[in-house]
């Protein structure tokens, strides 16, 4: 089956939101709330049939509490008018306690955060990337051996796996450096054979796509802003353009396309050996 005209289901992933407490704009510059609220309200105007928001981590930027209260407060009542559902993932500038507690009314923990959605058929597998105090990516053992045994039965429309971190290169060289560092060749192990037909992912702040275990990854857009990829030689830049992605299945097709929502001021632009080093001194020694 290749699918009709419509699909079947659609998604819409939301990542690296990075909300701020109110009264706070990210780098100075970013209202990253009034970007949130405009990707809501662009997705509910457009009367497009959605079954969950996807929200792919680095919700807050700080794991301030009142950060994802206010998060909270737009997502879930614009989902619960589309009769949407809400799927959560963490970030590296999350804070698992807080998460916990005020999006999904449990008691705080430092947990990883790995859990299975259905959603109209589809399995949505959200598999916690991250390691607390760590900005690149991380999966452990115990994680793959978990996903293992969630693939082990197939799902009727197939499984989405959803994790913050790409676990693919980017060309962008402090992304790079905090990709995806640990668990990527056991993941590629574990996904081989199973039913996943697509890995969503944010972290990087610019589109990509590539390839793990020959399943498809999907690099989202953030809410936020974008890091330029073809920068000015010897400069790293990012700018304020947000963008969410809305990720649609097609009988045998899964579809991701990125949705821009506007061009704004300069985030930075700054020396690339400069801002290589931040990033090593984040990263460490290995």
């Amino acid at each position: 089956m290749t699918g009709g005209d419509r699909p079947d289901l659609t998604l819409i992933q939301l990542s690296d939101t990075h909300i701020v407490p109110e009264g706070q704009l990210m780098h100075r510059t970013v209202d990253t709330m009034a970007n949130l609220v405009a990707a809501v309200e662009t997705v509910e105007a457009s009367g497009i049939p959605v079954a969950a928001f996807v929200l792919s981590g680095d919700l807050t930027d700080s794991g301030r509490a009142g950060a994802y209260r206010r998060l909270r407060s737009v997502v879930e009542p614009a989902a619960a008018r589309m009769g949407a559902e809400v799927v959560y993932a963490t970030g590296n500038h999350d804070d698992r306690a807080a998460f916990r507690t005020e999006l999904l009314d449990e008691a705080p923990s430092a947990a990883d955060y790995d859990v299975v959605r259905m959603i109209g058929g589809l399995r949505v597998v959200v598999l916690d990337s991250t390691e607390p105090g760590r900005h690149e990516g991380h999966l452990s053992q115990s994680q793959l051996d978990w996903l293992a045994e969630v693939l082990a039965e197939p799902a009727p429309l197939g499984t989405l796996l959803v994790t913050h971190h790409p676990p693919l290169p980017s060309p962008v060289p402090t992304v790079h450096l905090l990709r995806m560092r640990r668990g990527g060749d056991g993941l590629a192990a574990v996904l081989a054979g199973s039913d996943v037909r697509m890995i969503v992912t944010g972290h990087a702040h610019h589109t990509g796509c590539g390839a793990l275990a020959r399943i498809p990854v999907w690099v989202g857009p953030s809410t936020a802003y974008g890091v330029t990829v073809v920068p000015p030689e010897g400069r790293l830049r990012a700018d304020a353009d947000a963008a969410f992605s809305r990720i649609d299945v097609f009988g045998d097709h899964l579809v991701a396309t990125a949705v821009p929502m506007s061009r704004a001021a300069s985030v930075y632009d700054v020396e690339e050996a400069e801002r290589l080093g931040y990033v090593r001194e984040v990263v460490g020694s290995w």
